[in-house]
């Protein structure tokens, strides 16, 4: 009976590891596949462009982030437009210094007072689209610097009407700590090739919030900010909402950049719980399933719970004189593991070099291994609790991916 278990548990693992593999393989093969960086030749479409912006708080970074937006080389109007929810945010001392040092600019900040919906980022997008005088919107996050040919790259693909929205990727830019380090695999290694990979299978149906490009008239047909006033995931939401009415999602080939503050392990824990819970909230079965992709995780297992025990348990108790053949099974089992070790590491460090070549070093190579340990960790938290810290403030996720505010420490 044991030699049963033994067996099932070593041909589940096995199977586990090649699966594993062939998903790592696809996600590099799609990662590679898109045309990233590339930017159009012709700048003849350059159509009134809004430039939503919601604040909260700053760091040595915003100043510089927010400055980006006015030095881009447009041919066309750009009105911008900064929200904060008080005069007191240290962000509207910010803005009004660029304000003041871009008096030529058609931009304002406006103080939002009181938010309605638990999601202030969206209560202050709902606010500042009453203000927006074009058509076109461009929306993006505080903490996101871009090159001066963002918004002539990120609104090409609206030239075609069946396009609905147009997102960009991002990477970190500044992991200057091991805890950032750690995020920067995941953000600038794997996230953005995951998404092309998931889109190679089943197409593109929600958007990333960095910064999105849409229409006036597509945000109103799905009910504009006042709909994702609840919704944890507005950015998911609001390209799903869109795609769901017909029009096509794309993505700019264009990365920006997000400049985070110094952050330690607690930090950089609570963040990527709040990324685990949102996906699982927005994509549960894909997110279940995810876990397969872990090519760190099911080798490790395979040499560890698998090939030695069985070899210790099934082939010596039968075969107690062979123990050259153990040898030669453990050996190879151990060779194969370190060969999908080395793979993962490999594929995860060129789409890294691909997204930020600035952050991606050899020497940093392990920490694409203990990324994929404490995913795994991460992963099964996200399904122990429905609590995420978003900015300072703590909300419960409900079912429906909608949250409530639980405190504002």
């Amino acid at each position: 009976m044991t030699g049963a278990i033994v067996s099932v548990l070593s041909w589940t693992l096995a199977l586990l590891v090649l699966v594993s593999v062939a998903l790592n393989v696809w996600q590099w093969w799609a990662a590679r596949r898109f045309p990233l960086h590339r930017r159009i030749a012709q700048t003849d479409f350059a159509p009134a462009v809004t430039l939503l912006k919601p604040l909260k708080g700053c760091d040595a970074e915003t100043e510089e982030c927010l400055r980006s937006w006015f030095r881009q080389e447009y041919p066309g109007p750009i009105q911008i437009l900064f929200a904060v929810a008080s005069a007191d945010d240290p962000a509207a001392a910010v803005a009004n210094r660029l304000l003041a040092e871009f008096p030529q600019a058609s931009a304002r900040l406006a103080v939002c007072g009181e938010l309605r919906g638990a999601n202030a980022k969206v209560a202050k997008l709902a606010q500042l689209a009453r203000h927006a005088e074009h058509d076109l919107w461009v929306i993006s996050d505080a903490d996101v610097r871009v090159p001066p040919d963002l918004i002539v790259n990120v609104v090409a693909p609206l030239r075609e009407p069946e396009v609905g929205l147009t997102f960009c990727f991002y990477r970190l830019a500044n992991p200057r700590t091991p805890a950032m380090r750690w995020e920067a695999v995941a953000i600038n290694a794997d996230f953005w090739s995951q998404v092309l990979q998931g889109k190679s299978a089943r197409g593109l149906d929600f958007a990333l919030g960095a910064v999105m490009a849409t229409r006036r008239a597509d945000m109103e047909r799905i009910g504009g900010f006042d709909a994702l006033a609840d919704c944890l995931a507005d950015d998911y939401q609001l390209g799903h909402r869109i795609a769901k009415t017909g029009q096509r999602i794309e993505i700019c080939p264009v990365v920006v950049e997000c400049w985070d503050p110094p952050q330690g392990w607690r930090a950089v824990w609570a963040h990527q719980l709040r990324w685990a819970r949102t996906i699982r909230v927005s994509m549960p079965v894909g997110f279940f399933f995810s876990i397969l992709g872990n090519a760190t995780l099911w080798p490790l297992l395979c040499l560890a719970k698998g090939s030695v025990f069985i070899t210790r348990y099934s082939w010596i108790e039968t075969h107690p004189h062979e123990t050259v053949h153990t040898t030669v099974i453990v050996n190879l089992t151990a060779g194969v593991v370190a060969a999908c070790l080395l793979l993962r590491a490999a594929t995860a460090h060129d789409n890294h070099r691909r997204l930020s070549p600035a952050t991606a070093c050899v020497r940093d190579l392990w920490f694409v291994w203990l990324k994929d340990i404490l995913q795994f960790i991460v992963w099964a938290a996200a399904f122990v609790g429905n609590t995420v810290l978003w900015r300072g403030v703590r909300y419960h996720v409900r079912r429906d991916g909608t949250v409530v505010r639980m405190d504002s420490k």
